[in-house]
């Protein structure tokens, strides 16, 4: 499928971390799905093999290439030199996008049709249309309340702060300012559109259809969550100080 011309160079980036299972065909969908689209693996020396997979996909397809990272350093780091080396060669916009297939290529068309008019697009889960499936009640709940929490804690407009499928325009990630930011785990996600909102950016949302992982395991467990709360927290805090300070 064909996208707006408009939009210039785009640019798909996958972190990996022991996806040697899903990289092949997460990858392959994307390609079949926005032919004109480059992917770049951005993978954390995966004891798993998941690089050397990525290379040989490489080897045979020029538009996908792979970033090879020391070590495993959390999803904001990864994808922070993902978008690095988009800027360094130029691309116009970069799409987040995970490796395990619960989000799918086959909606990234409509996620580039929005961003015509927005600034960042975020494939969301919890808005009319949106939807989830196969996932544990927990895992919803979960997930539900941190972006509750975040919007009423932020004050952000936003109903899914937390979804990692997303479109930047490379001028939004230029005004968000990529050295301020230090989040590494999910948590990354909110920082991010908490910092295009805040910059008065266009947010938009668009619904997606998000599919629980069939091969390999999450990489949520209670260290991501807790920097999730505790930044959450101190953002809003902050926030909160900040108003109440008297004008000098």
């Amino acid at each position: 499928m064909d996208i707006p011309a408009d939009l210039g160079r785009v640019l798909v980036i996958i972190p990996t971390y022991n996806e040697r299972d899903n990289i092949e065909d997460i990858a392959g969908r994307v390609r079949a799905a926005v032919p004109p689209v480059d992917v770049l693996v951005v993978d954390d020396a995966s004891p798993d093999g998941t690089g050397e997979v990525a290379d040989a996909m490489a080897a045979r397809d020029e538009q996908i290439s792979v970033l090879h990272r020391a070590g495993k350093d959390g999803l904001g780091p990864a994808y922070i030199a993902g978008f690095r080396w988009a800027a360094e060669r130029g691309y116009d916009v970069m799409v987040e996008m995970d490796a395990d297939g619960s989000h799918q290529p086959e909606e990234l068309p409509r996620l580039l049709a929005a961003l015509e008019d927005a600034d960042l697009v975020i494939g969301a889960r919890w808005v009319p249309g949106g939807e989830v499936r196969n996932w544990p009640k927990r895992r919803e709940a979960l997930s539900r309340g941190a972006n509750t929490y975040a919007r009423l804690m932020l004050g952000i407009p936003l109903h899914d702060a937390t979804g990692g499928y997303r479109a930047f325009r490379a001028a939004t990630l230029q005004k968000i300012g990529l050295e301020e930011v230090d989040s590494r785990g999910y948590c990354f996600q909110i920082d991010l559109a908490l910092r295009a909102v805040r910059q008065g950016l266009r947010v938009v949302e668009v619904p997606i259809t998000f599919v629980e992982r069939v091969h390999g395991t999450s990489k949520m467990n209670r260290d991501v969550m807790a920097e999730a709360a505790l930044r959450i927290t101190q953002w809003g805090v902050a926030d909160r100080a900040a108003k109440l300070r008297p004008p000098r």
